[in-house]
């Protein structure tokens, strides 16, 4: 083979290791799908993610759910690469709170949490429930439309499953904002 040709390979599965090691330890780019963010996200709005910092109570994160596999490749006995499913969901509560929704009120410590504009009926009662010392809790806005936390084959997740922060909307045009 010539080496013009190993030198295009090379150059391949040089910038193929780049893109998965930034994409891995430094930003991603997700897309949103669904509308259980609405009205803060909308179906295909496309997400610039932070993966590094300390997630706090209230900001949008992209998340992985338990069981949740999108695809898996094995290489071998020994090696397999996995793809698992992303959420954009809201942090609502971190180690060791008491998450509890009353009468459609979300509550956090005891402590009322103003929720995004809601579409229809308040949302069904949840807890309390005192979260583990590496469990974390995540809603989508649309208290409505959203598979979460609350969902009994979801419930709180751990840690390792929150994947980045989601800083801003870069497409469509029309939507380019901040995420807060």
């Amino acid at each position: 083979m010539p080496q013009a040709v190993w030198h295009i390979a090379a150059s391949i599965l040089l910038a193929a290791a780049l893109a998965g090691l930034i994409t891995r330890f430094l930003f991603q780019l997700v897309r949103v799908k669904g509308g259980s963010m609405e009205h803060t996200l909308k179906n295909g709005d496309l997400l610039f993610c932070i993966r590094s910092g300390t997630y706090r109570r209230g900001e949008v994160v992209i998340c992985r759910y338990p069981r949740r596999v999108t695809g898996t490749l094995e290489i071998n006995a020994a090696f397999s690469l996995t793809w698992h499913t992303l959420f954009v969901k809201r942090l609502v509560a971190l180690p060791g709170d008491l998450v509890e929704i009353r009468e459609g009120q979300l509550l956090v410590n005891d402590s009322p949490v103003s929720d995004p504009p809601r579409m229809a009926s308040p949302p069904r009662d949840y807890g309390p429930r005192r979260l583990g010392k590496k469990e974390c809790f995540v809603i989508g806005d649309n208290r409505l439309s959203s598979h979460d936390s609350r969902a009994a084959d979801v419930g709180p997740i751990p840690e390792r499953m929150l994947q980045g922060h989601v800083k801003a909307v870069l497409w469509p045009p029309n939507r380019i904002q901040i995420v807060k």
